[in-house]
């Protein structure tokens, strides 16, 4: 749900030829340990094989002024891995008569533009043309307050469209909170209600439910964001993101959830198998992300300060599940290694050694960077003794100062090494490169 920070959706390779027997689970906890020390990452990790958990750790604080540790059943908020149990319930909507994914939406939403061609199969694989509300301007200054049906409706409708329906595919929260109205009319029950009857209380998912007011004597975490310290993060209130990201719940249910999806506890494998067909790397709830040669299925999630992955691979039946409430470390990093402990490989412990530069060393950074291979300008400041990069539209973030002019910001996976003799500057994120040049 969150606005990411030059962040690509899924992403993550490794490369391996063997299934080992043997967990690595102290590399694991000596990753946790290097994670914890540095003050890199607050929350959990939980591995599970045909169901049974092969591995759960947690650290950090569920609220950090109060020190209140969190551990291995600690709820978080899950964002748009919410989107995964949604589309479940359009599927079951389906199985039960109730929807057709060529459906279009006219007759639920007609005052939303191009209403009569964008079908349920659009809304489920973002390829709607709807406008991600989400990204408007405005979006951080309500989300924290309550919104009814038909003010969501009025700013989703009042952001129009933003390409012809089905031309091609591309992310919208709005796509999802649509969908979750129209469970709620043709099952005749409030989406809440629905993710209780048809998900969370058949498979005894006893820590999964929709989001209200954080409570942390319910061992549910607040959610921070790193500058000088962890400084806790305002709450959505759980009305604005509906089916798109108002889902709490834990690793160990995370885990459980994805299982039973694929072994057809939820929905039907006929259903299970629509669901994970992709059209231009989208599937309906859903996305395909690679381990070597390993194919599995999940979703991310972001939501204030907090950020969750949920992958299942169902070759080997493993779920991999993480939640976190306070991170400048990269999620994926942190699956790469779960992964590559279960399956026996090798653990890389990451160094966060940095140098510290005067402000007078740090000026020649300073400036506003453009390319032609990437569509945003990056401006890059200094506050003190710390370099900031910005890129049009999104927040600011601090990097931290390498050796050979390279600045980083770990949570993104943001590298930016520079060439001030020649004004130039590298953009390293997600397996790319891209070159940029200061503007005079």
């Amino acid at each position: 749900m969150k606005k990411n920070i030059l962040i690509p959706l899924l992403s993550f390779l490794s490369i391996f030829t063997a299934t080992s027997q043997d967990f690595a689970s102290a590399e694991l906890d000596s990753l946790f340990l290097v994670l914890e020390e540095n003050d890199r990452y607050m929350g959990s990790l939980a591995i599970a094989h045909k169901g049974k958990a092969v591995y759960t750790k947690a650290i950090g604080y569920t609220d950090v002024s109060s020190e209140k540790k969190t551990d291995t059943e600690t709820k978080f908020r899950i964002g748009s891995i919410s989107k995964t149990f949604t589309a479940s319930l359009v599927f079951k909507a389906m199985e039960n008569d109730k929807l057709n994914l060529e459906d279009t939406i006219s007759k639920y939403f007609p005052n939303i533009p191009n209403a009569n061609t964008i079908t349920i199969s659009n809304l489920l694989n973002h390829r709607s043309g709807i406008y991600n509300f989400t990204n408007n301007p405005l979006y951080l200054s309500w989300n924290t307050t309550a919104k009814s049906k038909e003010e969501l409706l009025k700013i989703i409708i009042g952001g129009g469209s933003v390409f012809e329906p089905n031309s091609k595919a591309e992310y919208s929260n709005s796509n999802y909170v649509l969908l979750s109205f129209i469970l709620e009319t043709v099952f005749e029950k409030s989406y809440p209600t629905l993710i209780a009857e048809y998900i969370t209380e058949p498979l005894q998912l006893n820590s999964t439910y929709f989001g209200g007011k954080i409570a942390i004597e319910d061992n549910e975490a607040n959610s921070f964001q790193y500058t000088k310290g962890w400084e806790k993060q305002t709450e959505t209130d759980m009305s604005v993101p509906l089916g798109a990201g108002s889902i709490v719940s834990n690793t160990t249910d995370l885990n459980t959830f994805m299982k039973a999806l694929f072994d057809g506890d939820i929905i039907s494998k006929e259903s299970l198998a629509t669901m994970i067909t992709l059209k231009e790397n989208y599937g309906k709830g859903i996305f395909q992300v690679p381990f070597g040669k390993k194919k599995g299925y999940g979703h991310t999630g972001g939501i204030d300060g907090f950020s969750s992955v949920a992958y299942y691979f169902p070759e080997d039946e493993v779920s991999i599940s993480l939640t976190s409430n306070g991170n400048r470390f990269r999620n994926n990093d942190i699956i790469i290694a779960g992964l590559s402990a279960f399956y026996g490989m090798p653990i890389t412990i990451p160094s966060f050694e940095s140098i510290q530069l005067t402000s007078e060393q740090l000026e020649s950074f300073i400036g506003v960077y453009s390319s032609e291979q990437f569509p945003l300008k990056i401006t890059i400041t200094q506050q003190n003794e710390t370099l900031y990069g910005q890129a049009t539209g999104q927040p600011s973030f601090p990097l931290d100062a390498k050796p050979n002019d390279i600045f980083e910001f770990l949570p993104a996976g943001v590298q930016l090494e520079f060439q001030s003799s020649e004004n130039t500057m590298t953009l390293q994120q997600g397996g790319g490169n891209f070159s940029f040049t200061k503007e005079e």
